[in-house]
């Protein structure tokens, strides 16, 4: 679960680090772009639910393998795209492979350790997760100044080779013995509704709102998600069962990831941009600068047991909501002459606040479910982010290029050829469009950027306050966790829990 794990997040970070190397040699526009998120993100949102009960019904661990051999097949197809449209293919599969394994990885812990030691095992999977997330950006840093792109696809094989050896040897098998029916019906309406409205959205950026290829995706998807919403009141056999809708910790924890990972989502995306493509950083030296927020998120993760024993659950995630909204704002207010201490003060905060609020959203989401259907929950609290993720990109990247856009088209008015750089300025190409058009538009092209980054950046930062409503709201009289009890003769014989770090530090699952 540990490798599974890493390799997700490694993945997650590597492929921001190198976004302006793959917007370059693919000529990729900035929609285009964002799908190369958005496309992992919307089929780890779609099928995370679909994984996760098909988990508990068919075989915890055989699910688990078949979804890592699909994420390391799509790995590969990502490496070999020649293609944009290759390239979001692939990169749909592989999210296909992530759905899987981030439904299973917290239910088979779950499943295979006693109350006991469990929290010291997740801590383990806590700080592996960690290191991954952390070590993305340098690792792709290093593969991208010897290599191209794709190197940062080729990385996840070998490391998925080993975790389907250790996987085969080290899980055991567990499923449901309560058989119970798959929603397909559900599954394929919500997918096809968060694809409309992605799709929609995206498309926002370089279509008027009223055309075919927004305003048609976007009424279908909403329909097709009223629908699903419908559909789920009525079958027998609910995609989202009905005892977890009526968990107010259970319903709350999902809209806190969902908005929280909305904004980071966003924030990453925008920042990869400012540094390598107005700035002119290296990737290295992007990845390193992100160490500055994720030494801090490993660190806060790690003290989340101690957190949510010492503090009611909306203090903690509330808090780390704040702060993680005071850290967006901070990185909102970033130019292009700004002194890195103030990116730096945004960073060290963003790790604090997400390392804060992600196991203590998790630890609340979790705490109500019912034995025999971790699978499931797990794989919608996932989804919950992915949907935050997937649409969130969409929405503040609509936002941010049509800001951008209109500034640039005001800026330049009556320019010759200015009005088809509009999508580069709009996706951070600063010095393509400066080497294209001349040195006299270098100005306009930065500060219609910055108009489109500022915009996106200061409403992400209201998207992770209205979350720290959410918590504050929902998670209010919820007890502190408690110690756990000391164990039984039998149970001290095993490793000792106190040994491990501590519990309930539950990652970003991408």
């Amino acid at each position: 679960m540990c490798i599974a794990q890493g390799m997700t997040l490694l993945d997650v970070t590597i492929v921001n680090t190198a976004l302006p190397s793959i917007q370059r040699e693919l000529h990729m526009t900035p929609g285009r772009l964002e799908w190369v998120i958005s496309a992992y993100a919307l089929s780890l949102a779609a099928f995370i639910p679909l994984g996760g009960a098909l988990g508990d019904r068919y075989g915890r661990k055989r699910l688990f393998l078949v979804g890592m051999a699909v994420f390391a097949l799509g790995s590969v197809a990502c490496a070999l795209s020649t293609r944009d449209v290759a390239l979001i293919a692939a990169r749909a599969l592989q999210g296909v492979g992530g759905a899987v394994m981030s439904a299973l990885t917290l239910s088979i812990l779950a499943e295979t350790y006693p109350p006991a030691r469990r929290a010291g095992a997740i801590g383990i999977w806590a700080a592996i997760a960690g290191l991954g997330f952390g070590l993305g950006p340098v690792v792709g840093g290093l593969l991208l100044a010897v290599s191209s792109w794709s190197s940062v696809f080729w990385v996840n094989v070998p490391v998925a080779a080993v975790g389907i050896v250790v996987a085969v040897h080290a899980v055991d098998e567990s499923r449901d013995t309560a058989e119970r029916h798959l929603d397909v019906t559900g599954v394929v309406g919500l997918a096809l509704g968060l694809l409309g409205i992605t799709f929609g959205l995206i498309e926002s950026s370089t279509h008027p709102w009223g055309s075919r290829l927004v305003a048609g995706p976007l009424v279908a998807g909403l329909a097709l998600v009223v629908g699903f919403a419908l559909w789920e009141r009525r079958t027998p056999t609910p995609m989202l069962p009905t005892h977890l809708l009526r968990a107010r910790s259970f319903v709350s924890g999902c809209g806190v990831y969902l908005l929280a990972y909305l904004a980071l989502t966003g924030v990453m995306f925008y920042v990869t941009l400012l540094f390598q493509d107005v700035e002119g950083w290296s990737p290295l030296r992007t990845g390193i600068s992100w160490l500055s927020m994720n030494i801090p998120f490993l660190i806060t993760a790690q003290n989340a047991g101690r957190l949510s024993r010492r503090f009611p659950p909306a203090v903690v995630v509330a808090g780390g909501c704040l702060v993680g909204a005071c850290s967006v704002a901070t990185l909102a207010s970033l130019s292009a002459d700004t002194p890195f201490v103030v990116a730096f003060v945004g960073y060290v905060l963003l790790g604090v606040g997400w390392g804060a609020l992600v196991p203590g959203t998790i630890n609340v989401a979790m705490r109500d479910v019912p034995e025999g259907t971790s699978g499931g929950a797990s794989g919608i609290v996932n989804a919950a982010r992915q949907v935050g993720t997937s649409v969130g990109l969409a929405v503040l990247g609509a936002i941010g290029v049509n800001a951008a856009t209109t500034t640039w088209a005001r800026r330049t008015a009556g320019l010759s050829g200015a009005a088809g750089r509009a999508q580069a300025v709009a996706g951070g190409q600063v010095r393509a469009v400066t080497g294209a058009l001349g040195p006299a538009v270098h100005a306009a092209a930065t500060d219609a950027f910055l108009a489109g980054y500022h915009l996106a950046l200061f409403t992400a930062a209201a998207c992770t306050t209205a979350a720290a409503v959410v918590a504050a709201v929902g998670l209010r009289h919820l007890p502190r966790v408690s110690a756990p009890s000391p164990p039984s003769p039998a149970e001290s014989r095993l490793p000792s829990p106190a040994t491990e770090p501590e519990g309930g530090a539950v990652p970003a699952v991408d």
